[in-house]
């Protein structure tokens, strides 16, 4: 091959290779789109006239939800707040009083199917205490009472009545400590460092007639706001009495109960609202049938639970 052959070969080998390359360059590969990619989304043509009559359509079934809503909130809402908006007609009935006993006895049956008495509340430090006020519902009682104080037993398996003062709580039960947080129905709450005996431990020194499913707690010394003798009862299920963080509490902060705090023995449900929570405790009484609550014959649910 002489030197113009040979150049001529290299020269059609150069621009065989340059065209693969350019071949090459010249075919996209494309992706495969992965599933969540965000992807653009195709443009909606609507003509102008479709564009008001939607616009218009939605508006009108805004309007319409939203009085609806009005409507609602003024059937449900107490007289006493429609009054401070500015609404005089009464709108109190027995249809409204017995939705909203429906709706409690719903929020009652769910929270007490979902009760566990694995559940504990959370517990806390020390450094974590906050203030803790006097709420009793009427006045604080006078600390007179005190001396004669005894919790009566009612309701028993062997059939009889049993009276105990402090003195047999505090030396044939153990003592238990717990910080929890009392909540209340007000919408306030506070955490507190407690110390007493578990009810679980007086129920089983002292156990209730079979059938019992029930205990009703009262205290006889309660008043009213103008300190004229209200006494306060509370239902409670046995299954929340027997809850391992359910105390007859005997002291505060460290220190033997106050009357403030309803010495000399108050009881403490961290499950349940402060409502439950009964202050200067006198007496116990196991039922077969729920009893009588004090707060939910005035319209409050029965169960309470936090």
């Amino acid at each position: 091959m002489n030197n113009k052959e040979r150049d001529d070969s290299l020269q059609r080998k150069d621009i065989t290779s340059t065209g693969v390359e350019l071949l090459v360059k010249s075919v996209s590969v494309k992706k495969p789109k992965r599933f969540f990619e965000e992807r653009s989304l195709p443009p909606i043509e609507i003509s102008p006239w479709r564009l008001r009559y939607q616009s218009r359509r939605d508006f009108l079934v805004f309007g319409a939800g939203a009085l609806a809503t009005l409507a609602g909130a003024g059937f449900l809402l107490p007289q006493d707040t429609l009054g401070r908006l500015g609404v005089r007609r009464n709108v109190d009935s027995p249809g409204k009083e017995w939705f909203l006993n429906q709706a409690l006895r719903i929020d009652d049956d769910v929270a007490e199917a979902l009760y566990s008495v694995n559940r504990r509340v959370p517990t806390y430090t020390k450094s974590q205490i906050t203030p803790l006020k006097n709420n009793y519902n009427g006045a604080t009682p006078d600390p007179g009472y005190i001396p004669g104080w005894k919790l009566t037993l009612d309701g028993l398996a062997s059939g009889l009545g049993i009276s105990l003062d402090i003195r047999n709580l505090l030396t044939r039960f153990s003592v238990h400590e717990q910080i929890t947080r009392l909540v209340c129905v007000e919408g306030w709450s506070a955490v507190a460092w407690w110390a007493g005996l578990r009810l679980d431990d007086l129920i089983r020194a002292y156990p209730p007639m079979s059938r019992a499913k029930w205990a009703r707690v009262e205290s006889s010394v309660n008043l009213d706001a103008s300190g004229n003798p209200d006494p306060y009862y509370m239902s409670l299920d046995l299954a929340t009495a027997r809850h391992p963080q359910t105390l007859l509490a005997t002291h505060f902060n460290g220190q033997a109960l106050t009357v403030d705090h309803g010495a000399p023995l108050r009881l403490l449900v961290p499950v349940k609202l402060g409502l439950k929570n009964v202050k200067a405790v006198t007496g116990i009484t196991y039922l077969a049938a729920e009893p009588r609550d004090y707060w939910a014959e005035r319209g409050y649910s029965r169960y309470d639970g936090v």
